[in-house]
């Protein structure tokens, strides 16, 4: 396999995390999680930064954490669910690896989410439709889309390895423009 970093991207509840650190485990690479790494810089929950100073505050220290993951490699990042959302988020994930899209049905998704205050955007059910509509338009701008519909993460892990080995050698290589 060519590709040096794989960011995983797809809804909340899709098990990023948990496939992550199995594809980062089977190829003994680095893993990394954006929500725990800002959870841990702003020493309190997601829901807490989300409740005390907003969304947008939130996608600036997302912005900041990828920014500080970009340069390294041999690196498997779960993404937040709404990371690939923001195009610039998006431009430097689609430059600087290959972005797998961990695809779940909404229903599913809804059986999976905790209603416990965890997930800030999951809390009003109508919203939450709306919210995954307008993300899986982002999530269809990845490299590569896997279902992960009633899969195990050990599943979802090698789907996504037997995905990228079939790969054409430039995804996550930076090219020059005239």
């Amino acid at each position: 396999m060519t590709v040096d970093k794989i960011y995983l991207v797809g809804f909340m509840a899709t098990g990023k995390t948990t496939v992550g650190r199995q594809l980062a485990l089977r190829l003994g690479w680095r893993f990394e999680d954006i929500d725990q790494l800002i959870e841990a810089h702003e020493k309190r929950t997601i829901a807490e930064v989300f409740a005390q100073q907003g969304e947008p505050y939130f996608r600036s220290l997302e912005r900041q954490v990828l920014a500080l993951l970009t340069p390294l490699r041999h690196v498997v990042v779960a993404t937040g669910g709404g990371t690939f959302g923001d195009p610039d988020s998006r431009q430097v994930i689609n430059l600087d690896g290959a972005s797998v899209w961990i695809d779940v049905p909404l229903p599913e998704l809804v059986r999976r989410i905790p209603m416990d205050g965890r997930r800030p955007l999951a809390a009003d059910r109508p919203q939450l439709e709306r919210l995954y509509a307008a993300r899986t338009e982002s999530y269809r701008m990845a490299h590569l889309r896997v279902n992960a519909s009633r899969a195990s993460a050990s599943a979802v892990a090698d789907r996504i390895l037997e995905a990228l080995s079939a790969l054409p050698p430039t995804i996550g290589v930076p090219f020059e423009s005239n």
